[in-house]
């Protein structure tokens, strides 16, 4: 008979997980130390303020069961579809509706339940609130008791909705105290801001929305991430890896550094013929200590405020001018190049001073000279 072989230790398979190592993608221990002080401040804070308005002596629960799992879901993973203000209170008030009604028609407590709980995923997944806790609220609904019974059809509303109310209003207002992104929007797909029928070109070439589409329909399964924010990290990951392939040259290498710029005192007329003199598209605007104000072009100067005077209105409307610095890897800047918007990313040192400019042509030219330097390295 023969003998049980050793398994061969695999040089190339990943080392066993770490302890404490976040479950999550992108999970910290920052954020993770983050969303146990916000449970723990919304969590006393909505327990307090339905106390102070039903009274102690209330056989009105202060708050319901499934208010743990919702803060969960709000501060630990507040990007998740499953966690947006809608989700959460139209979830936990659909589901506890619906147990109601299970309770209500169906006197078997087993089957009770069990409907209850199927009703409010139906439920929840045709008004788009899916969302975990509610399956709770359903339970707590079914199997609360006299205090549940007592109130009847207002027991969805109060507590269950006026807890959920109180619940994410407070994570709202942490979130923002925090300057984190909740709600939480995706990013939008890439547009044509020529208003052709071409696709962006960021987007001729790679993956397309259809292959997101259909890779999502060949594994079957539904993964707790928004579909834009799952397109959106797919095109980082190619930023990503584009950068680790060609990250040795930085902007440092190909900037401009005798830059065309203009003070933002300069009238619209010279902004416009220092553009034309100079062929460029883009023109920072700096302060009197040579600090980047903003940036404008031919479009920008056409308003009627800035033909009027001085370019200082058009240059704040602009502010969000794309930047990188001067170690920056000059091919992270293919993103903001390519979104059909911007014509060049303006260099700027720690304290914001101007000291360099990367046009579009700037970048393509050194992306030629990467072409033969990966070729020569594919093919040692």
């Amino acid at each position: 008979m023969s003998q049980p072989s050793t398994p061969k230790t695999d040089p190339g398979r990943r080392s066993p997980r770490r302890l404490f190592a976040p479950i999550l993608a992108g999970a910290t221990l920052r954020e993770r130390m983050f969303a146990c002080l916000g449970a723990l401040i919304a969590i006393a804070l909505t327990g307090m303020v339905c106390g102070y308005f039903f009274g102690q002596g209330s056989h009105l629960p202060l708050i319901v069961a499934p208010m743990g799992a919702s803060a969960v879901l709000l501060f630990a993973v507040p990007a998740s579809p499953l966690a947006q203000p809608w989700s959460i209170i139209g979830g936990n008030t659909i589901s506890a509706m619906m147990g109601i009604l299970a309770a209500h028609f169906i006197h078997e407590p087993i089957i009770a339940i069990g409907v209850g709980v199927s009703l409010a995923i139906g439920a929840m997944s045709f008004t788009r609130c899916l969302h975990p806790p509610g399956g709770a609220a359903a339970l707590t609904a079914v199997l609360g008791g006299p205090a549940v019974a007592s109130w009847g059809l207002l027991f969805p509303f109060v507590p269950v909705a006026l807890n959920s109310c109180i619940l994410v209003a407070l994570g709202i207002i942490f979130h923002k105290l925090g300057r984190r992104n909740y709600p939480h929007v995706a990013a939008p797909a890439p547009v044509n801001t020529h208003q052709t029928i071409d696709p962006p070109s960021a987007t001729r070439i790679g993956f397309r929305e259809e292959d997101v589409d259909a890779a999502l329909a060949r594994f079957e399964e539904t993964f707790d991430i928004d579909r834009g924010d799952l397109s959106r990290l797919l095109r980082q990951v190619e930023v990503e890896a584009a950068v680790r392939s060609h990250g040795t040259v930085t902007c440092a290498d190909i900037m401009s550094r005798d830059v065309i710029a203009v003070g933002e005192g300069a009238s619209a007329e010279e902004a416009r013929a220092l553009l034309l003199k100079h062929n460029v598209r883009t023109l920072p605007v700096k302060d009197g200590e040579g600090r980047l104000v903003g940036a404008v072009g031919l479009r920008e100067l056409m308003g009627a405020d800035v033909l009027a005077g001085n370019i200082a209105d058009a240059a704040t409307a602009s502010a969000d001018a794309a930047t990188a610095s001067a170690d920056a890897p000059a091919i992270s800047l293919l993103p903001d190049l390519t979104d059909g918007r911007t014509h060049a990313v303006v260099i700027v040192d720690a304290g914001g001073h101007v000291i360099g400019l990367i046009s579009q042509t700037d970048l393509l030219g050194a992306m030629a000279h990467m072409l033969p330097e990966a070729a020569g390295r594919s093919a040692a």
